[in-house]
């Protein structure tokens, strides 16, 4: 029973880990695109895109914190 346990515990970790890598390459593209917009954008599109991107990171990133998830 316990082994189940720690099996699901690991792939949902590592699924964690994997989303968090995506989220971090999202966050650093949407910023790297509202530094080249910024002169463009004056609906400021890149900019919310930008905090939706780092506010999706940051959210598994403290998931990750709370569930005490070592990346390798």
């Amino acid at each position: 029973m316990f082994r189940r346990k720690n099996k699901l515990k690991r792939e949902y970790d590592e699924r964690l880990i994997r989303l968090l890598a995506e989220t971090r390459e999202e966050w650093m593209q949407a910023k790297e695109l509202e530094r080249q917009a910024e002169r463009f954008d004056d609906d400021g599109v890149a900019k919310v895109r930008r905090q939706i991107a780092e506010s999706r990171h940051l959210y598994l990133f403290k998931e990750a914190r709370e569930r005490n998830v070592q990346m390798k």
